[in-house]
């Protein structure tokens, strides 16, 4: 006799043949990319155009980004194929963000950083994770910035220095160059992602290849 909380065994069953999916959000993957849309809508309104295509479009590509990722994650139940292709096009659309943010740079004049440029630096060791950490850390760095700079907006020579920014006082360089960190991140995790997807979509397949094989099983258990 079946215990009232036991499960049936098509209810075991379903859970066997539909595996947990959709667990998006504990993906380091999707908390970038979450926080770089959020950076994003903000860079884009406070620094670009509203009139132009280039506002639309660095904010269409964090959002694809960030929206990719999370229907990949969802459709990971009943095709690898389909989670393999979202998450290609979240990467293709994190890669045209960062080309979009290196474009600001290049065309303006400012600087791009190298990954050991000591502002950087700083900004990996905070581990910003989410809009309001970001916005603090770009704060402090507009304040050491002004320290490090004289009147003229020249660096100083002395021992105060200790940014290395060499600019001046600029959100937007912080703001992009700090954005263009996480995309890099962001980015090379989602390509190991799918290194993992695909990996495992050849190993076990995808929900076709499952129901052929429970198929298979249970006529192999009427056999017997």
């Amino acid at each position: 006799m079946k215990r009232p909380n036991e499960p049936s065994e098509s209810r075991a069953g379903e859970e066997g043949l539909i595996p947990r999916h959709g667990g998006y959000r504990n993906l380091k993957t999707f908390q970038l990319a979450e926080m770089i849309y959020d950076v994003t809508v903000r860079f884009c309104e406070r620094f670009i155009d509203p009139r132009s295509r280039t506002h639309d479009q660095m904010v269409q590509a964090a959002r694809s980004g960030r929206q990719n990722i999370a229907e990949g994650s969802m459709d990971s139940a009943t095709s690898k194929k389909i989670e393999l292709k979202l998450t290609g096009v979240a990467r293709g659309s994190l890669e045209e963000l960062r080309l979009d943010y290196e474009d600001y740079l290049r065309q303006r004049g400012l600087p791009k950083w190298e990954p050991g440029h000591p502002v950087l630096v700083r900004f990996r060791a905070r581990r910003c994770a989410n809009l309001d950490q970001f916005r603090a850390w770009v704060a402090e760095e507009v304040v050491r910035g002004k320290e490090d700079t004289d009147e003229h907006r020249r660096p100083r020579t002395d021992s105060k220095v200790r940014s290395g920014v060499g600019v001046g006082p600029c959100p937007s360089v912080f703001v992009a160059n700090g954005v263009l960190s996480l995309l890099n991140l962001c980015i090379h995790l989602l390509k190991r992602q799918m290194e993992a997807q695909a990996a495992a979509f050849e190993k076990e397949g995808g929900f076709t290849e499952r129901l052929y094989r429970r198929r298979t099983q249970a006529r192999r258990d009427r056999r017997d």
